[in-house]
């Protein structure tokens, strides 16, 4: 529920607040004060545009700010919005609601924010879209659109598992199509890159080259190819340290084993404390030398006895220079382009078992896309005449009692250059379109003995507007909890189509919060809340109060006839008034 809103230097408005609660709220105001921009304002906390023409002129930047309360919704659209918050790192505030923001500036980008967070435009559309739904002029033009029709069918209908399981396999089918008909249309081309990827990989098979060989074999061939200096280095060290050559010991040899030994002896047989702590620290030395003399022995022992091991680590380093000369540019990237190159082979399998094996495939695929089409088909076809009794229900009620509303599905028709026919279980052949293979589409007719005709080509603007309506009173159920915004909807109407208009959305609001901006006073009414945009103060910008009883009546006489001042008008408006709140406790 939206609780509140801040809107700062949007259109008319320099700086205003509204709060809202729960029922039907309606927003009323003279032309020009700037009622709409409340709505335009939801919309830029839906993501829409940014339109620096908005920017209330003398302002570097418009900045909407709304307050949202989740308290209220469903449990499977208020784990919806958990998965946003946490997602986008956003906090929800001491009283548990959300903060969402969006300012728009002259010279820079547009920002957004929620629950305290800069978080992308996308985001913040992602978090209000769970939260609200808004219907404008251009909403009612949208509801002409096949797609719009299709999405509110499937609204009706519940269909959204349904579709989402067509999607995935119409997905993974055309996937092994164009896999399929790759290999078919570039055998040759494949065959030949097959051929070199083979070649390559038996070469470096081979040669067998190990994970970091390259380096290895570089500090091998240094140490051989200076074998003799670096045995009588070693040897030379070793002798001096320990007085051992070849395991027997020179008793007749200096060492510094030895030295050090006589020098810790000397030290320990005194009785100064600090001579024996030098002592037991000669007694370290003497085992570091003994750690160094044994390395010493074992490297001696390692390397090897004659040059001939440098020939064949040469040897080796040839074979693997011949393949970082062709691959890569060492041995380790030599092994990386074997493993994708084997990946690549196995992609590029034109055998004729492998094309059958993918040609099986494609069937088991488009078999499944068929089963998924006619599934959803079947729940359309169902769905669509529920709907359509439904529409036409509430359309008698708002004064249109010879209207009917029909919802046709029907197959989507195969062009001659298709990319993804199928064929149903009927034999038909059709096009397996993102949504399925149906096309959805409503008709209207407003008065009996008329044709019915698609709703593009039938419906005038005020009976498009009652049409949505009537949509939405059906289709409300299944977002029970959200906030539902209304511009203007009743545009075109009058009359007892207008307090029928109220009703409807009097009725809707049990259910949802609804916020209304209209400028019939049938409609205003039916309203809980009364908040009225007008112009105040410097540079006539608009402010948005929230009208008591009487402010109520001198509101709804203005909208009459522009009677506020007299008697008459507010008089009429009290029995308007009054009528429109005794109806309210009738409606169901």
């Amino acid at each position: 529920m939206l609780s509140e809103i801040r809107i700062e230097s949007l259109g008319a408005i320099s700086t205003a607040t509204a709060e809202f609660d729960r029922g039907l709220t309606v927003l009323t105001g003279e032309t020009g004060t700037g009622k709409t921009m409340v709505v335009t304002g939801l919309h830029l906390l839906g993501g829409a545009r940014a339109d620096a023409a908005r920017i209330r002129s003398g302002a570097d930047r418009a900045v909407v700010e709304g307050r949202f309360s989740t308290g209220e919704l469903g449990d499977g659209v208020a784990s919806q919005v958990d998965e946003i918050l946490d997602a986008s790192g956003a906090d929800r505030d001491e009283d548990g609601s959300v903060i969402a923001a969006r300012s728009v500036s002259r010279a820079g980008p547009s920002r957004a924010y929620l629950g305290g967070r800069s978080v992308p435009a996308k985001s913040l559309s992602t978090f209000t879209t769970e939260l609200l739904t808004l219907h404008g002029q251009n909403d009612q033009l949208r509801l002409m659109r096949g797609d719009e029709q299709r999405a509110a069918l499937d609204r009706f209908a519940d269909a959204g598992a349904r579709l989402q399981r067509y999607r995935a396999v119409r997905e993974s089918w055309q996937a092994a199509r164009r896999d399929l008909a790759e290999r078919t249309q570039r055998a040759r081309e494949m065959a030949q890159e097959a051929d070199r990827l083979k070649l390559g990989l038996g070469e470096i098979d081979a040669v067998d080259p190990q994970p970091g060989e390259d380096d290895a074999l570089v500090d091998d061939i240094r140490r051989l190819s200076e074998l003799d200096a670096l045995r009588e280095a070693a040897q030379s060290a070793r002798i001096a340290l320990s007085g051992v050559f070849d395991d027997a010991a020179d008793a007749d040899t200096a060492s510094a084993a030895y030295e050090v030994g006589q020098a810790k002896s000397a030290l320990e047989a005194t009785d100064d404390n600090a001579l024996r702590a030098l002592g037991e620290r000669l007694a370290e030395a003497m085992a570091v030398i003994g750690d160094v003399s044994t390395e010493l022995g074992d490297y001696l022992a390692e390397l090897p006895s004659d040059a001939s091991t440098l020939e064949t680590k040469l040897a080796r380093q040839s074979e693997l220079r011949a393949l970082t000369r062709k691959y890569a540019a060492d041995i380790d990237a030599v092994l990386a382009w074997a493993r994708e190159s084997r990946e690549r082979l196995a992609q590029l399998d034109v055998s004729e078992e492998a094309l059958a094996g993918l040609e099986r495939r494609v069937a088991e695929l488009e078999a499944d896309v068929v089963a998924a089409a006619t599934e959803l088909s079947r729940v359309r076809t169902k769905a669509a005449k529920g709907l359509a009794k439904a529409v036409t229900a509430e359309l008698s009620g708002l004064a249109m009692a010879d209207a009917q509303f029909t919802v046709a599905v029907s197959p989507l028709t195969v062009r001659g250059d298709d990319s993804a026919p199928i064929t149903l279980p009927s034999g038909a052949t059709v096009h397996a379109g993102a949504d399925g293979a149906d096309a959805i589409e409503f008709g209207f007719a407003a008065h009996r003995g008329t044709d019915v005709l698609p709703l593009n080509k039938s419906a005038s603007g005020g009976e498009l507007s009652r049409v949505m309506l009537a949509l939405e009173v059906v289709l409300a159920a299944s977002v029970e909890g959200t906030t539902m915004v209304f511009d203007e909807v009743d545009a075109g109407v009058g009359g007892r189509a207008a307090v029928q208009i109220g009703r409807r959305l009097a009725r809707l609001a049990r259910t949802h919060q609804v916020i209304v901006v209209t400028h019939l006073p049938q409609v205003a009414a039916y309203a809980d809340i009364h908040l009225v945009v007008d112009s105040a103060g410097r540079n006539n910008a608009s402010g948005v109060q929230r009208l008591d009883e009487e402010g109520r009546v001198a509101e709804l006489a203005r909208m009459l006839a522009g009677l506020g001042d007299s008697d008459s008008g507010r008089a009429h408006a009290r029995e308007l008034l009054s009528a429109a709140q005794e109806d309210r406790g009738q409606v169901s």
